[in-house]
């Protein structure tokens, strides 16, 4: 409005001063002199009435931004009846325990003794199986048959050592005798008795070979002999690997099947050296899946690793307090470890408002004006959370209560 009025005064006062030059010009030269020269006296006036214009507009626009910049967008004034709607609660920093929590990840783990590569010491070929992975299997269950001759030459000569030291053993007796009598050598009494403890030696070496592919000794005889033995699941558990298929040979050296007990499984957690004092033997702790991050399972920490690797880590393993057949051997999860509680200065976590990915609190200055103040924060526990940043806020009355309710009284002015 100010540059208008000044515009409509201005160009009646530049057209008369026009007028007046151009008489007294055409007195001294030619009318065509003169028109050129009103023309141009014309355009030069006209100029420095835009220049003036665009002078005065960039200064009002000065003054406004210099406005703008100088309001304070993280202070809110409240009038008396906007302070009581708003429901403002004011209070202090309190020291509470806290107990602060470590997010850690690893892998569901068996111990050596629930895990069980199945073989055949012997080797053989596979006779018949009904194995599959996932199939479950009991302690003693006959898992596989199979057969080779080498199983009739193995049980053939525990059956002739056997009969050899019957005989033995009767000739050892009958020289110990004429030994006695001074009717025999004892050159001849030795021989038989080093001959009695040898055979001695080798039917019991072979009856340990009869136990080493399932086959009782003592029930071994000339009715028994058989081309097949059975394979027996040594654990109760789960088929985790089926490496044989039916008439396949197996060295001793290759695993027919793996099977695994995952009822005692534990939790081997990855824990960097940074982390490492603040764990230790009964701590608890919550793993959960990625899958089922709202399904937690307690845990408690059982062995802590003594050696850091050249990755600055080492493994905590964790017991599962209750078993879920759900949970299996490889499978990844997450961990948050309780640690030990600590004194912190907290405020109620309604205290805490988020605005534009950041956090802050409302402090208040008087009785109606506040400043929102960025805000670190800690753990949480009870509604309570801790303040890390706590030294900005000493002897600071802060917004306990209603601060999102200042929160949007702030917005809402700054939208105006």
């Amino acid at each position: 409005m100010k540059n208008q009025q000044l515009a409509s005064g201005f160009w009646p006062l530049a057209t008369k001063i026009n007028i007046s030059l151009f008489k007294r010009l055409c007195d001294d030269i030619k009318v065509s002199e003169a028109i050129s020269i009103q023309s141009n006296f014309i355009i030069k006036t006209i100029l420095l009435f835009v220049s003036s214009t665009f002078i005065i507009a960039c200064g009002n626009n000065k003054t406004e931004e210099k406005a703008t910049e100088t309001a304070n967008p993280a202070m809110v004034t409240l009038t008396n009846e906007q302070l009581t709607n708003a429901n403002v609660v004011l209070g202090k920093l309190e020291q509470k325990s806290i107990s602060s929590i470590l997010k850690v990840n690893g892998k569901i783990d068996v111990p050596p003794q629930n895990m069980v590569s199945v073989s055949v010491p012997l080797g053989g070929y596979l006779k018949s199986t009904k194995l599959l992975p996932g199939m479950h299997v009991s302690k003693g269950e006959v898992i596989a048959v199979m057969e080779d001759q080498q199983y009739i030459q193995l049980q053939q000569d525990y059956l002739m050592a056997k009969a050899k030291l019957h005989f033995i053993q009767n000739e050892y007796n009958r020289q110990k005798e004429l030994n006695q009598s001074k009717a025999s050598s004892d050159k001849v009494f030795q021989q038989t008795e080093s001959e009695f403890i040898s055979q001695k030696i080798t039917l019991k070496s072979l009856a340990e070979k009869l136990k080493l592919i399932g086959l009782n000794p003592e029930t071994v005889n000339e009715n028994t002999i058989s081309k097949s033995i059975n394979i027996y699941s040594p654990i109760n558990g789960y088929v985790t690997m089926v490496n044989v298929n039916i008439g396949k040979y197996s060295q001793p050296s290759e695993v027919l099947f793996e099977l695994v007990n995952p009822t005692d499984i534990h939790l081997a957690l990855t824990i960097f050296e940074k982390d490492l004092a603040q764990i230790e033997i009964g701590q608890k702790l919550v793993a959960y899946t990625n899958n089922k991050p709202n399904e937690k399972h307690p845990c408690e920490i059982i062995l802590v690793g003594h050696s850091v690797s050249k990755d600055r880590i080492t493994e905590v393993h964790c017991h599962f307090l209750d078993y879920d057949r759900t949970l299996l051997p490889g499978m990844y999860m997450n961990a948050e470890i309780e640690l030990k509680n600590n004194k912190a200065n907290t405020l109620p976590v309604d205290a805490i408002v988020r605005f534009e990915g950041n956090q802050y609190v409302f402090v208040a200055i008087d009785k109606n004006d506040f400043e929102m103040m960025p805000v670190t924060v800690g753990s949480t526990e009870n509604g309570y959370i801790e303040i890390v940043n706590a030294k900005d806020f000493d002897n600071k009355k802060i917004v306990t209560q209603g601060a999102y309710n200042l929160l949007m009284t702030s917005k809402n002015k700054a939208e105006e």
